[in-house]
């Protein structure tokens, strides 16, 4: 599935493109590329999450702790980008929370750093109206920066 969700990134997304009117002939498509029909629903599905998820109000001082089965999901490296990303106000304490969710429904048993920029990046495409911390991710997920700044 996350490999679709990437197709639909680079192809739809990053253009701003809405998915929903012409997911019918986008689902085509992605079932004549070889994307299986559950791993292209499932996409989908995640991506229709973001828009109906219900906004978080978190708390801007808060620390946040991490779940066991969180732990399990998102190994150290992993927490330790989201903690990063927070701190240099790439994402807001809300958008960590929908990186969080959405990361927790993957299929995968643990999530990869990579995954997770990808994640973060499509996360602030679709919930963030701040260009900057969209294209600082996008920096960091295309290596034209490096991850952490001293």
């Amino acid at each position: 599935m996350f490999d679709v969700l990437i197709y639909l990134f680079e192809n739809y997304l990053e253009d701003n493109v809405d998915l929903l009117p012409n997911s019918d002939a986008i689902r085509s498509e992605l079932f004549q590329a070889g994307f299986a029909p559950p791993n292209v629903n499932l996409a989908f599905a995640w991506l229709e999450s973001l828009d109906e998820n219900d906004k978080r109000a978190c708390e801007t001082q808060a620390f946040r702790i991490f779940s066991e089965p969180e732990k399990r999901h998102l190994d150290l490296e992993c927490r330790n980008l989201l903690i990063f990303l927070e701190h240099s106000g790439i994402l807001s304490p809300d958008n960590r929370e929908m990186v969080i969710d959405r990361a927790m429904v993957l299929e995968n048993e643990a999530i990869y750093l990579d995954e997770l920029k990808w994640i973060v990046l499509m996360v602030l495409l679709t919930q963030s109206d701040d260009e900057v911390a969209y294209s600082r991710m996008e920096d960091i997920v295309y290596d034209l920066s490096p991850t952490y700044l001293h």
